[in-house]
């Protein structure tokens, strides 16, 4: 039976209709998927009521798992697999450390020289309204640019930075900034990705990087915030309104996202991600 897809939007994104990741799958329904994933970029499936090991055989369909080590306070004590987004409180009542993941557009782990193929994101508790997704489509972004923007940016490296994000208190982000730059030094990326299975070429850029490798911040700046205005046009992009149980895998290579903050925080919004290893890709910067 051939695979049932129904487009998200324009831009990007298929939702795949009546499958169960939980259930045996066939290694070629698993590759329609895959095509499919490589084709739109998003891929969505709704109602899966999995539990966390389920969630994480069906992520390793689509390639090595990571285990967090750049983020060890992030990922589930019992599951390094899993990365916790959520805005619950700890149990002291303090902020959760990942209450504001995601609130810059960026890709998945750009920060290394490892930066992700895919992720795998799991809803499991949404907020009444709001708490909704952004996702940008790096290939048209590229292809829309000038020839004479390509040619100026094709041997170009930006500079991502990790723990550059809004952090739940002030005390918590003087110790996570000083862990992480520990942790992840700065990884210079192409500004221009060639992905390693379609060999199209994508924007690879965001909020993460502050420089371009051999310029000063103040020479970069204003190109850095053309390039992303460009790539975040509403023609370029998809917005996915969460619901409980929701998957949505998207690949990194060629997709940028943003998690936004427009839902009333005290109520909880709880998700879990895997996230796929990729290809080496980048330097660490000096």
């Amino acid at each position: 039976m051939a695979l049932k897809l129904r487009k998200l939007s324009y831009a990007l994104g298929a939702e795949v209709c009546g499958v169960d990741v939980a259930m045996p799958m066939s290694e070629s329904t698993f590759g329609e998927i895959y095509q499919a994933f490589l084709g739109h970029g998003i891929l969505l499936f709704r109602d899966q009521d999995i539990t966390r090991s389920q969630h994480i055989e069906f992520s390793r369909r689509f390639g090595a798992l990571d285990r967090h080590e750049t983020l060890p306070r992030d990922r589930h004590p019992d599951h390094p697999e899993l990365l916790m987004v959520t805005n619950e409180p700890k149990p002291d009542g303090s902020p959760s450390d990942t209450k504001y993941t995601g609130r810059q557009w960026h890709s998945d782990m750009s920060f290394t020289t490892g930066p992700s193929l895919g992720s795998l994101l799991k809803s499991y508790e949404v907020p009444e309204v709001g708490g909704d997704t952004l996702f940008a489509n790096m290939y048209a972004a590229y292809d829309a640019l000038s020839g004479g923007m390509k040619k100026l940016i094709a041997d170009l490296h930006g500079i991502h930075l990790s723990g550059t994000r809004k952090l739940a208190n002030e005390t918590t982000g003087i110790v996570r900034a000083e862990e992480q730059k520990r942790i992840n030094p700065p990884v210079a990326q192409p500004v221009v990705r060639v992905h390693p299975e379609t060999g199209r070429k994508a924007l690879y850029i965001g909020e993460k990087v502050k420089r371009f490798d051999g310029m000063s911040e103040e020479e970069s700046q204003p190109l850095i915030d053309y390039l992303v205005r460009h790539a975040t046009q509403p023609e370029f992009l998809y917005r996915h309104q969460w619901r409980k149980n929701d998957i949505l895998a998207w690949d990194n290579r060629c997709v940028m996202h943003q998690a936004l903050g427009d839902f009333d925080e005290t109520q909880l919004r709880h998700m879990e991600r895997t996230t796929i290893l990729g290809t080496p890709s980048g330097y660490v910067a000096t």
